[in-house]
């Protein structure tokens, strides 16, 4: 058998496809199987084969994903989860302590500020919200504190805010913190957060890793041993993994990744471009716009703009409704990165969690996750349905 070259000096999109995936050496199948099996038989007591015991433990598919994901973002080690919060609640439970702080952006994911705020803040731990792209604020706040994690979310969502990694992780580690990175919406292939000083990143695999709307699905990527341990011990002794099915069907998804970003990318830009300046429209938030606030942060860490894009409708929220409720091709439902388009109100829908708050996002913002459609036929879906409000 020729001798197979190192991961580590292929390209992403070889690694994508080759990295975890050999072939079965029983019937020479091109795909490996899925491992679907609760329990494994030992050979002896204690005689592990391949070291497997127990699905929660360790699962061939499941350790294939994980493979696949740290070699993609530069880490030692992944662990795959059953969704992406529960990937992030095992990344806190291995951090913080009570008496610890935590500093987010004032515009993430609402799911992730409600696990911290509802969930860790009850349990003795702060939570400090800042504006990422003012350095000397985040400074100040992660100085104010004994801050154990500062949690950074590039583009951000929904407003499509930038925060400079590298920057953003002198600042956490001269503080002695933890710099975590949500890349779920750039997504390896954009984005290399580790590369750029992060010590841990984040995923929703359900997103643009998956890729199909048809899985659910978190991880967590980590550059430290002694982390590791810690992930991997809460992954088995909490037990919120990803079942087999579900980490086979995200491989499945990141073999594309390369090509599907590249149209996500190609597709949200041109779109952008065709609804700046358009009346029913206060405001358009696509980082790969120039005049976007954090444009030249995103062009220097991210190779392309990504698929997600947000818009103020100039007549309020009842235009933004009408608007969320009048397109064809973008389909009104939550969640993004899947190869169809979709179309959201983040304030009654990925972001209810935080009326009230800081983070609230404003009545009048509509979001978009571009799908691979032909670009053409999404733009005139787009324009027909901002004629209707």
């Amino acid at each position: 058998m020729p001798e197979i070259t190192a991961p580590e000096s292929l390209g992403f999109s070889t690694r994508a496809i080759r990295v975890g995936q050999e072939f079965d050496p029983t019937t020479g199948a091109i795909i490996p199987p899925v491992y679907l099996t609760s329990t494994f038989v030992q050979d002896g007591i204690g005689g592990f084969r391949g070291g497997y015991e127990y699905a929660r433990g360790g699962n061939p598919t499941r350790d294939s994903l994980q493979e696949l994901l740290a070699s993609l973002e530069g880490g030692s080690h992944a662990y795959s989860f059953a969704s992406g919060l529960a990937a992030e609640d095992t990344l806190l439970r291995a951090v913080l302590q009570p008496g610890d702080n935590i500093v987010m952006g004032n515009d993430v994911y609402g799911g992730t500020h409600r696990l911290v705020n509802r969930v860790f803040v009850p349990w003795g731990v702060g939570l400090s919200t800042v504006d990422m792209s003012d350095l000397d604020a985040v400074r100040d706040a992660v100085a104010a504190s004994k801050t154990a994690i500062l949690w950074i979310e590039t583009p951000s969502n929904p407003l499509m805010k930038i925060s400079d990694i590298a920057a953003l992780a002198e600042i956490g580690h001269a503080n002695g913190a933890l710099v975590v990175v949500d890349n779920t919406f750039a997504s390896p292939y954009l984005q290399q957060p580790i590369a750029l000083g992060a010590d841990v990143i984040v995923h929703s695999t359900t997103k643009y890793l998956g890729g199909h709307s048809d899985v659910l699905g978190g991880a967590v990527i980590v550059n430290d041993l002694e982390l590791a341990e810690k992930v991997g011990f809460l992954q088995f002794a909490v037990g919120a993994v990803s079942g087999p099915l579900d980490a086979w069907l995200t491989v499945r998804g990141i073999k594309t990744l390369a090509v599907r970003m590249d149209r996500h990318s190609a597709n949200a830009q041109e779109i952008a471009e065709g609804l700046v300046g358009h009346p029913a429209l206060d405001a358009v938030y696509y980082p790969g716009l120039p005049d976007h606030p954090g444009h030249d942060i995103a062009a220097r860490q991210m190779s392309a703009f990504g698929g997600m894009l947000s818009v103020a409708l100039t007549g309020g929220a009842v235009a933004a409704r009408k608007f969320a409720e009048s397109t064809e091709l973008f389909q009104l439902a939550e969640s993004l990165g899947g190869v169809e388009s979709l179309i959201g109100y983040p304030t009654e829908m990925t972001h209810a969690s935080v009326r009230g708050t800081e983070l609230e996002v404003p009545d009048n913002v509509i979001r978009l996750s571009v799908g691979i459609e032909d670009v053409d036929d999404l733009l005139a879906d787009v324009l027909r349905a901002l004629d209707q409000v």
